[in-house]
């Protein structure tokens, strides 16, 4: 049996049974899933939790399911990562924030720095955050990382400040200040455009508790380095074990 077709929906409250899925998810879920009257789906909220429902109407423009439980899900990361990483060219940073979320990352942030050349707008905020929530469906994540634009490289490293490890991928550092072996606690994450950063940015970084890694000898392309440190990431906070 396959599995049921998932659907993000606004949040949902305990005393609701019924519940209408309309705009993008409705016409994904007619037009390519082909859902029928009758069909299990799951929907989520972006809680945590996972609500069963039985779809038992099929209108022109959306569609109505009955709820019939709710259980709390268990693809969830335990320990939060942020990503932070410059915009790319193309569409590279959508493919940075789809495996980033299927890596189990909570947050994804990306900036513009010195050395950027890509630029952001709502509409492709947007699209991040549509390929967030598919990506989040298809692995069975009960929630989709949320992606945010920030303007400045300053603004994003401050976005940071709670969280216990802060690591910088810089690739003219010689060795690195910190590694990611039996990492514990929630963990940041930076990863430069194709430009990489200026020296400047990386000691603004480090003014804030950020230490530099090295990811080896050879140069990597900025999406496969940003993909390389959420798989680190998670393999040392047990995420991939």
């Amino acid at each position: 049996m396959s599995t049921p077709k998932r659907f993000f929906v606004p949040e949902i409250s305990e005393v609701t049974d019924e519940i209408f899925i309309d705009g993008e998810e409705f016409v994904h879920a007619k037009t390519v899933l082909r859902v029928e009257e009758g069909a299990e789906i799951v929907l989520l909220d972006g809680s945590g939790k996972e609500y069963s429902a039985v779809i038992s109407k099929i209108e022109k423009h959306r569609l109505t399911a009955h709820i019939t439980g709710a259980t709390i899900g268990k693809k969830e990361p335990e320990t939060e990562i942020y990503l932070l990483c410059g915009a790319l060219k193309g569409d590279k940073t959508e493919l940075i924030v789809q495996k980033a979320t299927e890596l189990g990352v909570s947050r994804i942030g990306v900036f513009n720095s010195e050395y950027c050349s890509a630029y952001m707008n709502e509409n492709k905020l947007e699209r991040l955050n549509k390929v967030a929530r598919e990506a989040a469906k298809q692995c069975l994540r009960s929630r989709a990382p949320k992606a945010e634009y920030f303007e400045n490289f300053k603004a994003a490293v401050k976005s940071a400040e709670n969280y216990k490890n802060k690591m910088f991928a810089c690739e003219f550092l010689e060795k690195s200040e910190s590694g990611f072996e039996n990492l514990t606690g929630s963990t940041v994450l930076v990863v430069g455009s194709e430009g990489g950063f200026s020296h400047s940015e990386f000691e603004f970084a480090k003014s804030y508790g950020f230490l530099g890694v090295s990811l080896g000898k050879r140069i990597l392309r900025a999406e496969t380095a940003a993909i390389t440190v959420c798989a680190l990431a998670a393999y040392s906070l047990g995420e991939l074990k």
